[in-house]
């Protein structure tokens, strides 16, 4: 099953993300999202977490403004079109 990255304030969305099955990673650093298939942050900052040039190879998911069921019907979405 995928890995997907998250920011730890987002609880609701970690947890519907699990009982789906996904293999949920808390993201503090860069180091933290290298190796996942998505990413769901809070919020689109120009500067995700302090971090000018992220690199990694899926996709980042704003939850801003989605319940925890659109965000993993956007994590689904995301992840066929790898």
């Amino acid at each position: 099953m995928a890995k997907i990255g998250i920011e730890p304030a987002l609880t609701n969305v970690q947890q519907a993300l699990e009982e789906k099955g996904y293999e949920v990673i808390p993201v503090h650093n860069e180091s933290d999202i290298k190796n996942v298939d998505c990413c769901v942050v809070s919020g689109m900052d120009s500067n995700f977490m302090g971090i000018q040039n992220i690199s990694m190879e899926g996709s980042i998911i704003d939850a801003d403004g989605m319940s925890a069921d659109e965000v993993c019907r956007e994590v689904e979405d995301k992840l066929k079109l790898h």
